[in-house]
């Protein structure tokens, strides 16, 4: 009994975030952990790691729950392009682990030394109302 939960465990599921709606293959044990943490919503990498960094910073304590309500909120405003919407979710996290979360392009010219990042996605999305897949290449991120 207890090898076929495990078995059942270490398979491999695709799981969609329930904010940004992105696709990842775990297994079941780590959906379970995921889920534990968050209020029982399976998030993805980006958005788990988003949401954390906003129970950290909120001086309310609102907890986690009111955390992935916001973000799950913040996410609802780019269900229109899901390449820009990951895209903007990177150069957000980007400018928190920087220090930064007030910069524009205007203001980051004030210092002498210029940081720049560009990284390239490839992403293959699913038209929902089509069921059409769309290839998506070379997603820029300038920071």
């Amino acid at each position: 009994m207890l090898r076929r939960e495990k078995e059942r465990d270490m398979e491999i599921e695709s799981v969609q975030c329930e904010c940004c709606e992105l696709k990842e293959d775990c297994t079941q044990e780590y959906i379970s952990e995921v889920k534990a943490k968050f209020d029982g919503k399976w998030l993805c990498g980006l958005c788990s790691e988003a949401v954390r960094d906003e129970v950290s910073r909120d001086k309310t304590q609102s907890g986690m729950e009111e955390a992935v309500r916001a973000h799950m909120s913040f996410c609802g405003k780019f269900n229109s392009n899901p390449a820009v919407r990951v895209a903007d979710g990177m150069r957000q996290m980007l400018r928190r682990r920087s220090g930064d979360l007030s910069s524009s392009k205007s203001s980051s010219k004030k210092y002498s030394r210029q940081m720049h990042i560009v990284s390239s996605i490839h992403i293959s999305l699913l038209d929902s109302r089509t069921g059409e897949e769309m290839e998506k290449d070379a997603v820029s991120i300038e920071y």
